[in-house]
């Protein structure tokens, strides 16, 4: 811990108005950006290949984006059915129902 925080305070003098701010750029200097990003890229391309294999290539792709390869057991959960839709009513029957009664007094 004592290396984490020698290397955050590297250059910082801690009077000063902007050492947080500093600190906060020697400490995102310290993560491996690039690995980062590449294994995200990996996630998402799986998840994209998932998800189209099932017929869900966007749900693949965001729950991968999100969630990593976490992400990818979305494609595999069962869709949700959306609610059924009222009866049509017959199209000889095209009067509009009544409006509420009027309440001027």
């Amino acid at each position: 811990m004592d290396e984490l925080l020698a290397k955050a305070m590297q250059g910082v003098d801690p009077e000063e108005p902007g050492a947080f701010l500093h600190m906060l750029t020697n400490l995102m200097a310290l993560v491996p950006w690039g690995s980062l990003i590449v294994w995200q890229i990996v996630f998402i391309v799986v998840g994209a290949l998932l998800g189209w294999w099932k017929g869900r290539l966007k749900a693949g792709v965001i729950a991968s984006l999100v969630l990593g390869p976490l992400g990818w057991i979305v494609p595999f959960l069962p869709r949700r059915e959306p609610p059924p839709l009222p009866p049509r009513a017959s199209s000889l029957d095209t009067t509009p129902p009544p409006l509420p009664a009027s309440k001027k007094r």
